[in-house]
Protein backbone atom coordinates (compact mmCIF):
# COMPACT_ATOMS: atom_id res chain seq x y z
CA UNK A 1 0.00 0.00 0.00
CA UNK A 2 1.47 3.62 -0.79
CA UNK A 3 0.01 7.04 -0.10
CA UNK A 4 -2.19 7.25 -3.10
CA UNK A 5 -3.86 4.03 -2.67
CA UNK A 6 -4.75 5.40 0.77
CA UNK A 7 -7.13 8.11 1.24
CA UNK A 8 -5.12 10.92 3.26
CA UNK A 9 -6.96 12.88 6.22
CA UNK A 10 -3.61 14.95 7.06
CA UNK A 11 -3.72 17.91 4.26
CA UNK A 12 -0.01 17.75 4.43
CA UNK A 13 -0.18 14.59 2.83
CA UNK A 14 2.84 13.18 4.13
CA UNK A 15 2.08 10.20 6.47
CA UNK A 16 4.72 7.49 6.68
CA UNK A 17 3.25 4.43 5.81
CA UNK A 18 5.23 2.29 7.53
CA UNK A 19 5.69 3.59 10.83
CA UNK A 20 2.00 3.43 10.76
CA UNK A 21 1.47 -0.17 10.01
CA UNK A 22 4.14 -1.08 12.71
CA UNK A 23 1.91 0.86 15.67
CA UNK A 24 -0.81 -0.13 14.11
CA UNK A 25 -0.01 -3.81 14.70
CA UNK A 26 1.07 -2.87 18.38
CA UNK A 27 -2.60 -0.79 18.67
CA UNK A 28 -4.40 -1.40 21.74
CA UNK A 29 -7.75 -2.23 22.02
CA UNK A 30 -10.77 0.27 22.77
CA UNK A 31 -10.74 -1.90 26.27
CA UNK A 32 -7.58 -1.65 27.40
CA UNK A 33 -7.55 2.31 26.12
CA UNK A 34 -10.33 2.15 28.50
CA UNK A 35 -9.05 0.60 31.54
CA UNK A 36 -5.82 2.89 31.16
CA UNK A 37 -7.82 5.60 31.05
CA UNK A 38 -9.68 4.98 33.87
CA UNK A 39 -6.30 4.72 35.85
CA UNK A 40 -5.28 7.99 35.17
CA UNK A 41 -8.42 9.46 35.69
CA UNK A 42 -8.44 7.57 39.46
CA UNK A 43 -4.93 8.94 39.84
CA UNK A 44 -5.92 12.13 38.57
CA UNK A 45 -7.29 13.35 42.54
CA UNK A 46 -5.19 14.88 44.90
CA UNK A 47 -6.93 13.29 47.81
CA UNK A 48 -6.52 9.86 45.62
CA UNK A 49 -3.28 10.34 45.07
CA UNK A 50 -2.41 11.20 48.51
CA UNK A 51 -3.67 8.20 50.48
CA UNK A 52 -1.63 6.47 47.87
CA UNK A 53 1.51 8.07 48.73
CA UNK A 54 0.92 7.71 52.22
CA UNK A 55 0.67 4.20 52.26
CA UNK A 56 3.04 3.85 49.32
CA UNK A 57 5.57 1.57 51.51
CA UNK A 58 3.39 1.30 55.00
CA UNK A 59 0.00 0.25 55.69
CA UNK A 60 -2.60 2.82 57.41
CA UNK A 61 -6.27 1.96 58.39
CA UNK A 62 -9.03 4.65 58.18
CA UNK A 63 -8.36 6.69 61.00
CA UNK A 64 -4.56 6.82 60.58
CA UNK A 65 -5.29 8.19 57.32
CA UNK A 66 -7.86 10.69 58.45
CA UNK A 67 -5.11 12.33 60.49
CA UNK A 68 -2.54 12.24 57.91
CA UNK A 69 -4.60 13.72 55.45
CA UNK A 70 -6.45 16.48 57.90
CA UNK A 71 -9.94 14.82 56.24
CA UNK A 72 -13.01 13.44 57.54
CA UNK A 73 -13.62 9.70 57.90
CA UNK A 74 -16.54 9.44 55.11
CA UNK A 75 -14.14 11.01 52.27
CA UNK A 76 -11.25 9.00 53.02
CA UNK A 77 -13.98 5.62 53.12
CA UNK A 78 -15.14 7.25 49.55
CA UNK A 79 -11.78 7.73 48.00
CA UNK A 80 -10.64 4.26 49.97
CA UNK A 81 -13.35 2.62 48.03
CA UNK A 82 -12.67 3.87 44.50
CA UNK A 83 -9.37 3.38 44.93
CA UNK A 84 -10.45 -0.59 46.15
CA UNK A 85 -12.90 -0.82 42.70
CA UNK A 86 -9.87 0.44 40.58
CA UNK A 87 -7.87 -2.38 42.22
CA UNK A 88 -5.03 -0.05 43.36
CA UNK A 89 -5.82 -0.84 47.14
CA UNK A 90 -5.78 -4.10 49.14
CA UNK A 91 -7.20 -4.41 52.83
CA UNK A 92 -7.64 -6.31 55.31
CA UNK A 93 -9.04 -6.23 58.71
CA UNK A 94 -8.35 -6.88 62.72
CA UNK A 95 -11.22 -6.55 65.00
CA UNK A 96 -12.95 -3.08 63.69
CA UNK A 97 -10.05 -1.98 62.03
CA UNK A 98 -9.37 -2.02 58.52
CA UNK A 99 -6.17 -1.85 56.73
CA UNK A 100 -4.96 -0.05 53.92
CA UNK A 101 -1.97 -1.25 51.78
CA UNK A 102 -1.31 -0.75 47.91
CA UNK A 103 -2.57 -3.75 46.05
CA UNK A 104 1.23 -4.89 43.89
CA UNK A 105 4.42 -3.26 43.53
CA UNK A 106 2.97 -1.74 40.22
CA UNK A 107 1.21 1.15 41.65
CA UNK A 108 4.60 2.48 43.42
CA UNK A 109 5.87 2.33 40.35
CA UNK A 110 3.57 4.55 38.08
CA UNK A 111 3.89 6.80 41.73
CA UNK A 112 7.63 6.68 41.95
CA UNK A 113 8.63 7.21 38.15
CA UNK A 114 6.18 10.05 37.70
CA UNK A 115 7.95 11.56 40.92
CA UNK A 116 11.42 10.64 39.08
CA UNK A 117 10.20 12.42 36.09
CA UNK A 118 8.43 15.98 38.01
CA UNK A 119 11.97 16.16 39.91
CA UNK A 120 14.34 15.91 36.65
CA UNK A 121 12.12 18.50 34.89
CA UNK A 122 12.97 20.78 38.05
CA UNK A 123 16.73 20.56 37.82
Amino acid sequence: MNKKEVELICSEKCPHIKEIKKVKKQELSIKQIEELSNIFKIFADNTRLRIIYGILNTELCVCDLCELLNLNQSTVSHQLQLLRNAKLVKYRREGKQIFYSLKDEHIEKIINLSLEHIQEEEK
